[in-house]
């Protein structure tokens, strides 16, 4: 059975330059039935101002991952690395034993839209890691590409946790069929337009989640992007 996780009732934070909405507990927000699923802790869905930003702030034994919808971010860590992240584009960093970053709206003058996700690692410790992948062009030919796993298959990017994370760009009336696995877990956060999970209804910020092996199927019901997770226990 899946268990729905409506847009607007997910946590809320407004301090001007940032809007953010929280699907987990996060920060100020706490409900205690969404502390996370599995280890999937944080899905923050982000809206930064032109020229504003994270300032530097540290981070430890968590996989970060970011996603970027429309804009762009500029990153910078105390490991050395300086990027730009671009729509289309996954960046994943292994905070490990403690790293620096900052993060701000690589557009001066534009709104930038993106996905802050953290998984919870399977150990801690261990030297902190950047990655950083366009999937741009996969995105535009396949339904559902894979962007990060443990093992870093399928030119996905690694992290240390044995979960899959995919992103499915559909058209209308597309059809995505999706088979979840005995013991997993699966997560599907919508991103952008409307689509039907076994005939109930999703829109852009709506989640739905299952722990039961099942077959999901994905019907879109115009232009759609949505984030499947495939957790371990």
């Amino acid at each position: 059975m899946l268990q729905l996780r409506r847009s607007d009732e997910r946590g809320t934070a407004d301090h001007g330059w940032l809007r953010s909405r929280h699907t987990f507990s996060f920060a100020d927000y706490y409900h205690p039935k969404f502390m996370g699923f599995r280890n999937l802790r944080v899905i923050n869905e982000d809206r930064i101002d032109g020229g504003t930003g994270f300032g530097a702030h540290p981070h430890r034994d968590m996989e970060i991952i970011s996603y970027v919808v429309k804009g762009a971010l500029r990153h910078k860590d105390s490991m050395g690395t300086e990027a730009i992240i671009k729509p289309g584009e996954v960046q994943r960093m292994s905070a490990g034993t403690g790293v620096v970053h900052s993060e701000y709206n690589a557009v001066p003058d534009e709104e930038s839209h993106f996905f802050q996700i953290w998984i919870q690692p399977e150990s801690f410790g261990g030297k902190p890691g950047y990655g950083q992948k366009s999937f741009d062009a996969d995105l535009g030919s396949k339904k559902l590409v894979l962007v990060v796993s443990r093992d870093g298959r399928d030119g996905s990017l690694p992290i240390k946790q044995d979960a899959d994370m995919y992103i499915s760009r559909l058209k209308e009336k597309d059809v995505l069929d999706y088979q979840v696995r005995p013991g997993r877990g699966v997560w599907v956060q919508v991103v952008k337009g409307e689509l039907t999970v076994d005939g109930k209804v999703l829109g852009a910020g709506d989640a739905a989640s299952t722990e039961e092996p099942q077959a999901l199927r994905f019907e879109a019901r115009g232009d759609s992007e949505l984030i499947l997770f495939d957790l371990s226990p």
